[in-house]
């Protein structure tokens, strides 16, 4: 067997590969390099996806989460409310406002942020609460909406890693005031390079991010200034991959959505834990995570084999370095805590063979055969 990678984008590039390539050379041809017109197609194309009124394009996801904050009016001093278990992106995105991250631990099932403790940081300076759809499951956003109605809380969607998921068959993105989204190139829509967007039915917050984007420049305005803005559009070029690779997203996410039940079915009373999808809700399957208390004996098996393997996310947010001056101890989010000793993802990409999938669920297995009895 030859080395299964995590993320196969060569696979996927070749399997469009006309449509890339054309994609690219119309862009070249018009020498339309910034904000050009596939920009615009782009947005248009993926608000109609994610069944919402706005898209603005951006230069990442990372880029999409702070603007986003800004547009919402979060200054200085505001609090927002997260998920400890996600890319240091989320929090960043809060720190690059002048605001303070305040994190609370997850639901064990599902990894994403809890609801029930969400209301216990709540203060006088909370503005905005940022759920993390993460892995490609969507946050538990009933609970979560409910919480900000009763305290006045802007929701900010962290969708980066669930492009099509759906919540009680609502497309992610639509749910809070506004989602942010990454065009990473392993994401189930890449670009490639960094470029992200953010969708929102609210005109306001649409507006603002577009005039941030750009140098605080309204559209038309080349050297009228507004405001202080950021120079952080999203590529020509990367929104004109972006529109080829769309076509595809559903059926891709479908193939995801196969692939993980197959890994799930064939792990099934394995001592492996396997993903659990909350009722009525569409994971998407952007990574597919599993978890172990003797994580390193199947990393290890899984690198002897040339199987990619990866670790999201080992470190929690409240215990890294860089937010060591929040004050946050060790043992105060245990599940958080012990999902990042415990979880690896496994191979998963729309043109994993069912070939590559067994020769991994094998490697596994083969691992368990070898631990004690009571760890297996």
């Amino acid at each position: 067997m030859n080395k299964i990678p995590l993320v196969d984008l060569n696979a996927e590039y070749q399997s469009i590969k006309s449509e890339i390539d054309a994609s690219i050379e119309r862009v070249v041809k018009k020498a339309n390099f910034i904000l050009g017109e596939e920009v615009e197609l782009f947005e248009k194309q993926f608000a109609l996806f994610c069944n919402s009124k706005y898209c603005v394009g951006v230069a990442s996801g990372t880029t999409a989460l702070h603007l986003a904050l800004l547009a919402c009016g979060v200054q200085p001093g505001d609090e927002v409310i997260t998920s400890t278990h996600s890319f240091i992106a989320t929090a960043e995105a809060i720190s690059h406002c002048g605001a303070i991250p305040v994190f609370v631990d997850i639901n064990p099932l599902t990894y994403t942020i809890d609801p029930d403790q969400i209301e216990t940081v709540i203060t006088p300076k909370t503005k905005v609460i940022i759920p993390v759809h993460l892995y490609g499951q969507p946050a538990d956003m009933s609970p979560i909406k409910q919480i900000a109605e009763r305290h006045g809380l802007l929701i900010v969607e962290d969708a980066a890693q669930a492009h099509g998921a759906e919540y009680h068959g609502q497309r992610v993105g639509t749910i809070g005031d506004v989602a942010c989204f990454s065009f990473y190139p392993g994401k189930n829509l890449g670009a490639y390079g960094d470029a992200g967007a953010i969708v929102t039915n609210r005109a306001d917050i649409a507006e603002k991010v577009f005039i941030l984007r750009n140098h605080g420049r309204a559209k038309g305005m080349k050297y009228e200034h507004s405001i202080v803005g950021y120079g952080e559009r999203i590529d020509t070029i990367h929104a004109s991959i972006l529109s080829a690779k769309l076509q595809y997203l559903e059926a891709w996410n479908e193939r995801r959505r196969i692939c993980a039940k197959r890994y799930s079915d064939m792990l099934s009373g394995t001592g492996i834990g396997v993903p659990f999808e909350l009722p009525d809700v569409k994971h998407v399957y952007h990574l597919y995570v599993v978890r172990h208390p003797q994580r390193d004996v199947f990393i290890e098996a899984m690198q002897q084999n040339k199987i990619g393997v990866g670790i999201h996310y080992p470190i929690p947010l409240h215990l890294q370095p860089a937010y060591k001056f929040l004050g946050y101890r060790d043992g105060i989010f245990p599940h958080a805590e012990k999902a990042s000793r415990e979880v690896f993802s496994l191979p998963l990409f729309p043109t994993i063979e069912h070939a590559q999938q067994d020769f991994v669920v094998d490697t596994i297995k083969n691992a368990l055969g070898g631990l004690p009895n009571e760890l297996n």
